[in-house]
């Protein structure tokens, strides 16, 4: 219902102006028009009239240009009509409270909710506005001291464009409460001042700082400031008066958890008065424990500072060879004012600064040339301090990155390593399986040729096995010299530790288990570490997979042809081997001798024989072979 009134009001408005446009529209072409158009003032249409012609239309002026030269008339013609504008006007915005407050009223039952939502569309508006903020300084995050001091590093103010900003460390708090700062003027005593208050405020506010990451502050419970001058001429205060207005507030409400900034700090009245009365107040603010920063320009808050406990003096730099301040901060020495120094540079003659000179106390000039000296010292200390932490800085970096290429390269040593264990390992696990087909094939073979092209092959492969062991070796190799019986080794073609019991020219004889070998010199290497248990283990079962419980030392060939005889007694030296024994008898008869003939030219070319002989008198004699096995 609210809206179709509403509906009616509008239409009503626009028929009204319509029906005035006719009506204008009929004079548009009159000699007296400006310009042939309608225009509106005052929420009224009116025509831009000729100024030569006011009396010649009917109306009310409104409004004229800045020549003067046209009048804004409305034609009495069309008074009432704009009246009815106006009132329908009037009732359309009563209309638009209603509906408004209509619609107001359905969201009654939700004003928590919408509150709710408008604080949490505030608080979501401010995180991104700190955010972007932060982006645009440049900003880091300030750490939370519990401790009661300030450390911003590389800080400046954030009003100042940080691309020509000059960076400075302010501290306070540890070794001192205190800290005046002196210097001339323009050379930025003040901005250190606010740039330490707003850094300290905007921490405290949840708002990332301008300065160096590492920065820190203390949550305060209060930052006084006595900034500025507050003279007052309607209210009679001079520059004096208005300081002490405030810093006498700040007296009253200062806590031991306050931070107090004061500029030029009782300046305004006679020096030496003033000075003094400083020197109170400072140690007022010290006697509560409240941090203190302070800039002046009177000495003798600087001689105060260097020989009471709690104040550290600081001054802004100042380049003597431009006369032009640095804008660096440089805590631990005062500053001198260079009245002289800066009042040539501004016009004033030699003739009047050399008079002043003259003036001073032979103290005051052994004073300020001391000054002079330790302000030249710890600006080239400083600049030494500077050069030693950017070298440092850079070994640091080169040293982080040779510890990564050394990290590197060990980590491609330790793979590299680890594949040639595992390319050694699996050429291990083929030698057993070829090794096992090959003695599965002895068994199963009955000629004599077929056997010892199979030993051929088992031995050639045996010697590659040695060969890509030797070669992943990395234990020192032995010399003759070095051997000693009963010494341990290492043999990588068995990938076993052994004993020696014999040395020889340029081989040794070892015990290996219950094996007895022999192997040359050049094939050993300094036991060092066990052999892999995987291998000890494969090797062992080998051993118990040959190894029977109980072995004849004799062996009959008696009617056998040559070619079986020799193959039956491979087989059997095999056995014997790996059952360590030293001696065996062989039984082939006397005969015609081709057996026996036979059997000795298999046995000078066998691995396992050492030495043989016919048996003496009560072994056999003709008949039988003693062997000597390795």
């Amino acid at each position: 219902m609210l809206l179709q009134y509403y509906y009616g009001i509008r239409k009503n408005i626009k028929n009204k102006e319509q029906e005035i446009r006719l009506k204008l529209n009929g004079m548009l072409h009159q000699k007296y028009i400006q310009d042939p158009i309608i225009t509106v003032r005052n929420d009224r249409f009116v025509l831009p009239i000729k100024s030569e012609y006011r009396s010649d239309v009917k109306g009310f002026i409104h409004d004229t240009s800045s020549s003067g030269s046209t009048l804004f008339i409305e034609p009495i013609s069309v008074f009432d009509l704009n009246n009815d504008i106006n009132n329908l006007k009037i009732d359309e915005n009563l209309e638009i409270q209603k509906i408004l407050q209509k619609l107001s009223s359905l969201f009654f039952d939700l004003t928590n909710e919408l509150e709710n939502n408008s604080n949490l569309i505030g608080l979501i508006d401010f995180i991104f506005a700190k955010a972007k903020y932060s982006q645009f300084l440049d900003a880091n995050q300030a750490l939370i001291s519990s401790n009661k001091q300030i450390k911003l590093l590389n800080a400046w103010h954030p009003l100042i464009d940080k691309n020509i900003a000059i960076k400075n460390n302010i501290y306070l708090g540890n070794d001192f409460t205190s800290l005046i700062i002196t210097g001339p003027n323009t050379g930025g005593k003040t901005v250190t001042l606010k740039t330490a208050g707003l850094l300290v405020l905007m921490a405290m506010c949840g708002l990332h700082i301008p300065a160096k990451e590492g920065s820190s502050i203390f949550i305060f419970d209060n930052i006084f400031a006595d900034i500025g001058d507050e003279q007052s001429i309607q209210d009679s205060l001079s520059t004096f008066s208005s300081h002490m207005i405030n810093i006498s507030k700040i007296l009253k409400n200062v806590t031991s958890n306050s931070l107090v900034l004061l500029d030029e700090l009782g300046s305004g009245t006679d020096p030496v008065e003033g000075a003094n009365l400083a020197i109170s107040i400072l140690e007022e603010l010290q006697s509560i424990n409240a941090l203190c920063i302070s800039t002046t320009h009177y000495p003798e808050l600087k001689h105060f500072a260097i020989s009471n406990k709690g104040f550290e003096n600081a001054c802004v730099e100042f380049d003597l060879n431009s006369l032009s301040p640095t804008y660096k901060l440089l805590i631990g020495i005062p500053g001198t004012s260079n009245a002289f120094a800066i009042s040539k540079k501004l016009g004033i003659s030699e003739k009047i600064i050399n008079r002043a000179k003259e003036k001073l106390t032979d103290n005051n000039i052994h004073i300020e040339e001391l000054l002079k000296e330790i302000y030249e010292d710890k600006r080239i200390i400083e600049k030494e301090k500077n050069i030693i932490l950017e070298n440092s800085k850079t070994s640091k970096e080169i040293k982080e990155q040779l510890d990564l290429k050394y990290q590197d390269i060990t980590s491609k040593e330790r793979t590299i390593i680890q594949n040639a264990k595992e390319k050694a390992n699996n050429i291990l696990i083929e030698a057993k399986e070829e090794a096992d087909s090959i003695i599965k094939t002895l068994e199963n073979t009955k000629s004599s040729k077929e056997a010892n092209e199979t030993r051929k092959k088992l031995n050639t492969k045996i010697k590659n096995l040695s060969t890509n062991q030797a070669n992943n070796i990395d234990m020192p190799k032995l010399k003759k010299e070095d051997l000693k019986i009963n010494m341990e080794v290492f043999v990588p073609k068995l990938n076993q530790n052994g004993t020696i019991l014999k040395i020889n020219n340029d081989s040794v004889m070892l015990q290996i288990g219950i094996i007895k070998t022999t192997f040359k010199i050049n094939e050993l290497y300094l036991s060092k570490n066990k052999p892999n248990d995987n291998t000890v283990q494969n090797i062992s079962s080998i051993k118990r997979e040959f190894k029977v419980k109980s072995i004849s030392p004799e062996i009959n060939v008696l009617g056998q042809n040559v070619e079986d005889a020799c193959f039956s007694i491979d087989k059997y030296l095999d056995t014997c081997a790996l059952n360590g024994l030293d001696n065996i008898r062989i039984v082939h008869g006397k005969g015609t001798g081709a057996l026996r003939k036979g059997i000795h030219i298999f046995l000078k070319t066998h691995p396992h024989v050492k030495s043989y002989r016919l048996g003496t008198f009560g072994e056999g004699e003709m008949g039988v072979t003693i062997v000597e096995l390795k």
